[in-house]
């Protein structure tokens, strides 16, 4: 009987040791069925100036922005969850339309924005307060009308202190935001949760919050950093390593009006290995029609899950390079995205003349070179298989 007991005992541990072993062997590979993979995608800064409300005016109060999203819409449909930053205020008609510098956009354009597939937007930013509280309010409130989340600004101490979390098809992930300020707009005394303003001792509260209640990662949007300028500043690199030190899982930046770099880092104590900082998406839509500023991206990246042993990890990151069309179509003067690498088919968007191929062109390749400019594992998403070979179907000199 002792010889069977210390035989069943060798045999388990023999057992345990081999299924641990092959595991962690290079070529293992988990079950298919006990993995979740989600897919995110985050734009840029989605702005609207006086002469994007006028292109869009359809009556004196009535205005259609939905051709500005129309063409890209599909790519932005290919993933699981959509998030971007607000930079406007609807403070209602009332208040007086107005782009640059106090801003007040019509209601469409949230309306647009959700017409796009949008399911979050960051609205912790310096214009967040261009129309005091109530523009604050009303903005949010148009939000929530449209059946999109809002973060960064909130209604109440209560509304800032929740933690905003969302189960994205079994990954529970939680989003933070914050700007470094409002341009000096002061934020009504009593009611500093209006608006969260970057403070590092602020930022570690909220992350150790959301890992408590069981988030998987935990993205940080951040609106910082010196406008027009394509690499981070001492700031943005500061506020960064403070919020890597404190568990963030990914840090998304946003400010600048350009591109800036996108770089990997070993987490600490956060739910993946793994993660990443672009210090800045740049514009998604804006009138900033000048170089570096009249395109931006696309990022999209996935996560991982293994349900087994709930171990995450970062499975790609991967970017679309975009430009704004500004100009006459069949349809009257409109702003429209499109994918840039668009300017190398003379057979995709008949609107767009040769200076408008030539612009996005640029767009293209700035966009690569400054995104990779840190690291090359962000992968080119691509529209067109020959931009992926090397070939292209039209040249710009």
């Amino acid at each position: 009987m002792r010889y069977i007991l210390f035989s069943i005992i060798i045999i388990c541990l023999l057992n345990t040791s081999d299924r641990n072993i092959s595991q962690n062997q290079p070529g293992y590979v988990d079950p298919p069925d006990s993995l979740i993979t989600v897919s995110f995608s985050v734009v840029g800064d989605i702005m609207c100036h006086s002469v994007q409300y006028n292109y869009a005016r359809v009556s004196a109060d009535s205005f259609d922005f939905n051709p500005v999203f129309s063409e890209i819409q599909k790519y932005l449909d290919q993933s699981d969850f959509l998030f971007g930053n607000l930079e406007t205020v609807t403070a209602g008609e009332k208040a007086g339309y107005s782009g640059y510098p106090f801003f007040n956009t019509p209601d469409a354009f949230v309306r647009s924005i959700q017409f796009a597939g949008f399911d979050l937007l960051s609205t912790a930013n310096n214009h967040a307060i261009d129309r005091g509280e109530a523009g604050i309010i009303r903005t949010i409130q148009q939000i929530k009308l449209n059946h999109l989340n809002y973060n960064g600004t909130f209604l109440s101490e209560r509304d800032r202190d929740s933690i905003r979390i969302f189960n994205v098809r079994g990954i529970k992930t939680a989003f933070l935001a914050y700007t470094y300020g409002t341009n000096g707009n002061p934020v009504p005394k009593g009611k500093e949760y209006l608006v969260n303003i970057i403070d590092t001792i602020k930022i570690r509260n909220d992350i150790e919050a959301a890992r408590k209640k069981g988030t998987d990662i935990v993205i940080v949007h951040f609106h910082f950093g010196e406008e027009y300028q394509r690499l981070p500043d001492s700031y943005q690199k500061t506020i960064v390593n403070q919020t890597v030190r404190d568990g963030a899982d990914i840090i998304i930046g946003g400010h600048t009006h350009v591109l800036q770099p996108i770089s990997f880092f070993k987490t600490n104590n956060a739910g993946i290995d793994s993660g990443f900082i672009i210090y800045s998406m740049g514009n998604f839509i804006s009138n900033q029609r000048w170089r570096y500023s009249d395109g931006g991206a696309i990022l999209s990246f996935s996560i991982t899950k293994n349900t087994v042993n709930n171990s995450i990890r970062l499975a790609g990151v991967n970017y679309l390079p975009i430009w704004v069309f500004k100009g006459n179509t069949v349809s009257g003067r409109q702003y429209i995205i499109i994918p840039a690498q668009a300017a190398f088919s003379d057979s995709l968007f008949s609107f767009m003349g040769y200076e408008d191929r030539k612009l996005a062109a640029q767009s293209f390749h700035d966009t690569k070179e400054i995104l990779t400019k840190f690291s090359t594992k962000p992968a080119l998403r691509s529209i067109l298989p020959e931009i992926l070979s090397g070939t292209e179907y039209l040249s710009f000199h």
